[in-house]
């Protein structure tokens, strides 16, 4: 993996030149990447706002600079069941399609490599449709725990037989 390497990639310009240090196409190419549906990670970089905020080159990924040609390598882990083909493809294209938008620089080719396979995504599910169920069971308790008392109050509200006809034989003789 190269360091901190700077490019001068000299532009037809009468006020200068633009140079990109490798960080910068690294970045680029993390942030790319993780925004494919289907890409769990990258392997190596523990956050993309790691990656930027401490200025370092992202393990994982690979950027071999030729001119204003660039050579991408990044490693991945993909979510459990995704199409790992299309999840690859559509990696590549994202990652070609920002390199070339911000930069300029063409981009020559995005090697994927495809490391691991991550159940996190699958186990939250999981782990949330077990809450779920355990909060629906808890509702339906309490509403069964609110309608027996509801029935318990209800019943000794409710005057026995006897004592409504007794207070209407009262209100009758009076």
């Amino acid at each position: 993996m190269n360091e901190n390497m700077t490019m001068d990639m000299e532009k037809d310009q009468d006020n200068g030149q633009i140079t990109y240090a490798n960080e910068v196409i690294s970045t680029i190419v993390s942030v790319a990447t993780s925004e494919v549906e289907g890409i769990s990670g990258i392997v190596g970089a523990s956050s993309i706002s790691g990656i930027i905020s401490k200025g370092k080159v992202p393990r994982g990924v690979r950027v071999d600079m030729a001119g204003e040609d660039v050579s991408v390598d990044v490693s991945v882990t993909v979510d459990y069941g995704m199409p790992i083909q299309k999840v690859g493809r559509d990696a590549q294209e994202n990652v070609r399609k920002s390199i070339e938008s911000m930069t300029g620089l063409h981009v020559e080719k995005v090697d994927l490599h495809v490391v691991g396979v991550s159940f996190e995504k699958e186990n939250q599910e999981m782990q949330l449709s077990q809450k779920a169920a355990l909060t629906i069971a808890a509702d339906e308790e309490e509403h069964a725990q609110i309608e027996a008392e509801t029935v318990q109050t209800e019943s000794e509200e409710e005057p026995s037989e006897d004592g409504e006809q007794a207070d209407v034989q009262d209100d009758a003789q009076a």
